[in-house]
């Protein structure tokens, strides 16, 4: 396995990330029925990305009733894969 391999490996599993979170915020606007479809799958998401949401919503507090939170989240995902990838290649 060489280096590159890796590394597209590695942008490829923080684009899903990246890509679960946005889904998860998404779904967050449809309305939901306890039991649904719907929110059947947003727990399953929300038990994937809300740890990683709640770092960011310790020192960001929503304003306005928006949860900015996941815009910062999204944008530190993207600096932490530059830096892993400036490291390995």
């Amino acid at each position: 396995m060489t280096l590159y391999t890796v590394a597209s490996l590695i942008q490829k599993i923080f684009y899903l990330y990246e890509g679960l979170i946005f889904v998860w915020i998404l779904m967050s606007w449809i309305p939901r029925r306890p039991g649904g479809l719907v929110e059947d799958i947003r727990g399953a998401l929300g038990m994937l990305v809300e740890p990683y949401l709640n770092l960011f919503r310790r020192f960001i507090p929503p304003f306005g009733g928006i949860d900015f939170s996941p815009i910062v989240a999204i944008f530190v995902l993207g600096l932490i894969e530059r830096l892993i990838l400036s490291i390995i290649l």
